[in-house]
């Protein structure tokens, strides 16, 4: 992605604040803003959940099996919809 220079006035508290933690995170200051502004933003949760459904439809089989069957697009719990126990 093209980077755009972007420049912005903040008091020095800020800027203190801004660089000690982008130190303690090791990174740059701009990496640091520029991930408070995806947070802000929502990317970072979007991110994440995406990369959630990816790894669920990747391991689907295994939670299948471990969990329950898979019926109709869903995981049902092992146990639900059977006649265990019953002789």
């Amino acid at each position: 992605m093209a980077k755009t220079q972007l420049n912005v006035r903040v008091d020095e508290n800020t800027a203190r604040a801004a660089r000690e933690r982008a130190l303690e995170r090791g990174m740059s200051v701009n990496r640091y803003i520029e991930e408070l502004v995806r947070q802000d933003t929502g990317e970072a949760g979007h991110t994440f959940v995406e990369a959630a459904a990816d790894f669920m439809k990747q391991y689907e089989s295994v939670f299948a099996e471990e969990f329950g069957t898979a019926r109709e697009g869903r995981v049902e719990p092992a146990g639900e919809g059977r006649d265990e126990g019953r002789h």
